[in-house]
């Protein structure tokens, strides 16, 4: 079972109810202080940390006067556009003490279900976490309608730590995990600290979304969506409660939690999805040497590529194919078939010169990539 403490790369969901006190209308600095400082134990011991925050829109309609009526959709981006900059502030104040740069990714659903933006964005997201920095990631409220929003930071953080392959989803919550009924209502409620598989069953013990102070949209029902999302990411999600101090140390120290476990690995999901759920809208063509290297766990160089067919776009799938015209692999281009027409059999250092840019010497990334069987 993934663990908090294994996991190599970790999301954390923190909602607007854990961020913000009510009572001023500004960011929980006791909580984030607290908060951060359990973030910067994990960035101690080696593991890379993305935090999903909410709490723009919560920040900003305070901040513009707005009080806590409804909101209509333009109040809602007006307020996002005002609360974002208090949100990144808060959270850089409070990791500032742990020497932890943080970075702001705004986010779109088109951002992870558009592969040539998925691909950018995860790029992005892989180059700040290498270099040491902890991204914030929000949706970007400012100008998302009802109808192309995530709809919720759950499913929002899901769909991220899908796209960064992320180990473990942590999602902070008004309660410490998943009951089998609401225990605020039902005595005997029994808490579950393990779900292995998510049936029926278990997805109606969700029950309806708790919105608590009339903020944020999500609720255990939304937890477990999102889940499962991560879950067919093979990314564990951890259920926890948020309003303590230090959550992340309390479930290390044995505080209540729920695990829900994933039954495959991040690459293995990530190379089953590219080789049985993307239709292919071209071929590379490729030498014996490619061949050899990709049958080794190497990338696609455009030195290794003798012939482009089909039109595609930079993040569609493509067939790898041998000079006999065996299928060799399936993976996303990172150029699209007129560059890759431009750079094939060139050397890396030949890309820029024969395109005017670089977007890195693969023209697929092992990562990207999925051999055929047999």
């Amino acid at each position: 079972m993934t663990s908090l403490a294994s996991a190599r790369r970790v999301v954390i969901k923190v909602g607007s109810a854990l961020l913000v006190d009510w009572d001023s209308g500004s960011a929980d600095h006791a909580w984030l202080t607290a908060f951060t400082a359990d973030v910067a134990r994990l960035r101690a011991r080696g593991q890379q940390v993305l935090v999903v925050s909410s709490g723009s829109i919560a920040l900003g309609r305070r901040r513009l006067g707005l009080g806590a009526r409804r909101l209509s959709l333009p109040e809602k981006q007006a307020s996002a556009a005002a609360g974002q900059s208090l949100l990144m502030h808060a959270w850089e104040q409070a990791f500032a003490p742990h020497g932890v740069t943080t970075a702001q990714i705004l986010l779109t659903r088109d951002d992870t279900e558009i592969r040539r933006r998925w691909l950018n964005a995860r790029a992005t997201v892989d180059a700040l976490l290498e270099l040491g920095v902890t991204p914030i990631v929000n949706e970007n409220d400012t100008v998302v309608t009802e109808e192309i929003r995530y709809g919720d930071n759950d499913r929002l953080a899901a769909r991220v730590a899908q796209m960064i392959g992320a180990d473990l989803l942590v999602l902070l919550s008004d309660i410490d995990g998943l009951y089998t009924a609401d225990p605020r209502r039902d005595p005997n409620a029994r808490h579950l600290p393990v779900v292995a598989e998510l049936t029926p069953e278990i997805e109606a013990m969700g029950g309806g979304a708790n919105a608590g102070d009339g903020v944020g949209t999500g609720g255990m029902a939304t937890k477990i969506m999102a889940a499962r999302i991560a879950g067919g990411a093979g990314c564990a999600t951890l259920v926890t409660l948020g309003r303590r101090p230090a959550p992340l140390q309390a479930v290390e120290a044995g505080e209540r939690a729920t695990v829900f476990e994933p039954h495959t690995t991040p690459a293995a999901a990530y190379k089953q999805w590219i080789a049985g759920s993307l239709a292919p809208q071209g071929v590379l063509v490729v030498d014996a040497g490619a061949v050899v290297a990709l049958r080794a766990g190497k990338s696609l160089l455009p030195a290794g590529v003798r012939a482009v067919e089909g039109r595609f776009g930079k993040g569609d799938a493509v067939l790898i194919r041998d000079a006999d015209g065996r299928e060799i692999a399936r993976g996303l281009a990172r150029y699209d078939a007129g560059e890759a027409d431009r750079i094939k059999g060139l050397r890396s250092d030949g890309v820029e010169a024969a395109l005017g840019y670089f977007a890195g010497a693969p023209l697929i990334h092992a990562d990207d990539l999925a051999l055929a069987r047999g």
